[in-house]
């Protein structure tokens, strides 16, 4: 597709671009692959297009009006698209929703929004569905998509079939063949098409609105910075309800005519991965970071041979990187090395995991340890930060391929513009900005300033003009003389430890930084069991005094890196794993650092007070609704010696 020809699709909704591709591409393009019962599906543009057309055909059998809103709550599957783009054919506008969400968090969002009809994945979500009927009273009808023990719920007027709704769209196209384009025809460019519920780190999440226009301005300036075209694979990974997937399905996938790819289940990405050798793929920082411990584990589980030569063809790769990223020439000899180390080292590696065919890797959501990127650079992985928001419409700054610094997110793409505010605030504007926030005036004229978005991160541009992300602006921490850091600087650094899951720093107005460390289960239970250290459970397991040593050794060797006032003095081993459920995390995994404050308080002030021990009793919540009991006694460790003995046994 030329540059003209994507910016003429600035004037169409997303679904008219769906029946220009339908007519341009045909049967001649594939535009999605699902993996089923071990085999791999493919739909052409056409049958992409028949899909939408009859989904939005049998929900406008019910009666569905433009403007109305609908929850769509499934998986990584083809039916999220085609239910997406058949509301936006009718003028609607949809919201994704976790699965993983409990019942009252889905029965709040689709009340909030006055949701006329939900898509559901499944039994699971039905039931969930089911059990706050009550509450969400503007829901007409919920379509579920997997019958699988659905045949008992027959009766169930609420309750109808994504294959009725199929049928029931075929029959309205035969009587009016001309129903959907007319439906299509009637969609404005500017229409609201998606509302995304933001991080909700610091509260609430807000539902940030988009129109077609801001996904096909996305679309166009990814499509001129990178070299995409109809042979381009991505996996979808990410949730639905995350911008990053949306930014690909209902923009560049879609508008440029790429293909979208859908993994069986959540336990088979890594073989599916495999598989199918995606060329471009963005996913989170934790994907990485795990996929990087994992790796990590498996090396120093390996045979002194294997491990060797690893560690070597390692840091061969780690020289280059180094070299490539200050701008110095690599030498012939090292060259030759480097050659050496990938035919039989890096290569083999990243055919294992899935990525020897990817032309370019990207990690944003959350800041990532530079660490890890030069891990993976240095074993060939073209893997590069990018960063963007929500109210973005996604990723607007991205890392050139000769320009790669592990340190920053790259340079801004296409026609976005990026600058710093007086208070060194990250800025944007373009097409790409959200329309606000859903019923938030207020919330919407704090975010946007005579056109610019107000990221809320801080950050400064280096002298390549590269933007380096300091943190968001309400999380620095200024310690008790005055000394100012971002708590991500420390924790990214943490997580590249294979043994540390997650890690949440804390020391505002403080004299020393500390810590609350969750363990990684996987790894740190398989190094117990090396060492025959038994075990029962996550909570077990932390509290044990091998473990606390093992964690204790990550941290100084991070401590070892740190300016001195960053130093983490004293952590605790968590009894166990933030949740989602507990409000502890977002659902795309990000600590909501207030909420983690004051449920843990009590032992955040223990490692200030001079506490060796800490005796807990409280509750937990589990994923079906019911709550448990925890009693157990953690112990604070103290990490690096503090160079005045001052406030390690209570601050005075």
């Amino acid at each position: 597709m030329t540059e003209r020809e994507q910016e003429s699709l600035a004037q169409y909704t997303l679904p008219q671009v769906l029946v220009r591709n339908g007519e341009r591409l045909g049967d001649r393009h594939t535009a999605i692959r699902q993996k089923a019962y071990g085999i791999w599906e493919t739909y052409t543009w056409n049958d992409y297009y028949e899909y939408v057309k009859k989904t939005a055909l049998g929900i406008k059998s019910f009666g569905f009006a433009r403007g109305e809103r609908v929850a769509i709550i499934t998986d990584n599957h083809p039916e999220w698209l085609f239910s997406e783009l058949g509301v936006q054919s009718l003028g609607g506008i949809t919201v994704n929703l976790f699965t993983s969400a409990v019942a009252d968090e889905l029965a709040q969002t689709i009340t909030r929004i006055q949701a006329a009809y939900v898509v559901a994945q499944d039994q699971e979500q039905v039931d969930k569905l089911l059990d706050v009927r009550h509450k969400i009273n503007t829901v007409r009808k919920v379509i579920y998509i997997d019958k699988t023990g659905m045949s008992s719920y027959g009766d169930n007027a609420w309750l109808v079939s994504y294959a009725d709704i199929l049928a029931r769209g075929a029959e309205l196209d035969a009587e009016n063949p001309h129903r959907f384009q007319e439906e299509v025809d009637a969609g404005r460019a500017d229409d609201i098409a998606i509302m995304i519920m933001t991080s909700g780190t610091t509260g609430i999440a807000k539902l940030a609105m988009f129109s077609h226009s801001n996904f096909a301005a996305m679309a166009r300036n990814w499509l001129s910075t990178l070299p995409l075209d109809h042979d381009t694979n991505w996996l979808s990974l990410s949730p639905p309800p995350w911008i990053v997937d949306q930014m690909w399905g209902m923009g560049v996938a879609l508008v440029g005519g790429m293909v979208m790819n859908f993994p069986e289940t959540a336990e088979t990405i890594h073989a599916d991965f495999r598989e199918l050798g995606p060329s471009v793929i963005i996913t989170s920082s934790r994907f990485w970071e795990d996929l990087a411990s994992s790796i990590r584990v498996k090396i120093s589980d390996a045979g002194f041979i294997k491990r060797t030569f690893f560690n070597a063809a390692e840091r061969i790769g780690g020289l280059v990187v180094d070299r490539q990223s200050q701008g110095r020439r690599v030498p012939p000899w090292l060259q030759c090395m480097s050659t050496l180390a990938s035919w039989t080292v890096h290569r083999p590696l990243l055919d294992r995991i899935g990525c020897a065919h990817l032309a370019s890797a990207f990690t944003g959501g959350h800041p990532i340890s530079p660490e890890v990127i030069r891990f993976f650079r240095s074993v060939g992985l073209n893997l590069k930060q990018c960063y963007g928001l929500t109210e973005s419409t996604g990723i607007f700054q991205v890392q050139p391929d000769d320009e790669v610094k592990a340190e920053t997110v790259g340079k801004t793409i296409g026609d976005f513009h990026v600058r710093l505010s007086d208070e060194q605030e990250v800025i944007v504007a373009g097409d790409n900005v959200f329309r606000g926030y859903y019923n938030d005036f207020e919330a919407t004229e704090k975010a946007l300033d005579g056109g610019w978005l107000r990221t809320g991160d801080a950050g400064y541009f280096d002298d390549d003009g590269h933007l380096v992300i300091i943190g968001r602006k309400e999380d620095i921490i200024r310690n008790k003389e005055g000394e100012v850091f971002s708590p991500d600087f420390i924790e990214t650094r943490l997580k590249f430890s294979p043994y540390i899951k997650e890690a949440v720093i804390f020391g505002e107005g403080r004299q020393y930084i500390t810590s609350l460390i969750n363990i990684d289960m996987g790894n740190v239970g398989n190094w117990a069991e090396e060492r025959l250290i038994p075990y029962t459970t996550y909570i077990d397991l932390s509290q044990q005094e091998p473990v606390e040593k093992l964690i204790l050794g990550e941290i100084n060797g991070v401590n070892e890196k740190l300016p001195e006032a960053m130093k983490i003095r004293r952590f605790i081993l968590l009894y166990k794993l933030l949740d989602a459920d507990d409000e502890e995390l977002t659902r795309t995994g990000k600590v909501r650092r207030r909420f983690v404050y004051g449920l843990y308080l009590k032992l955040i002030e223990a490692m200030y007070n001079g506490n060796e021990t800490v005796d807990v009793k409280t509750k937990v919540k589990y994923r079906d609704g019911q709550t448990g009991k925890i009693e157990t006694t953690v112990r604070v460790i103290d990490a690096a010696p503090v160079t005045e003995k001052i406030g390690m046994r209570g601050e005075r």
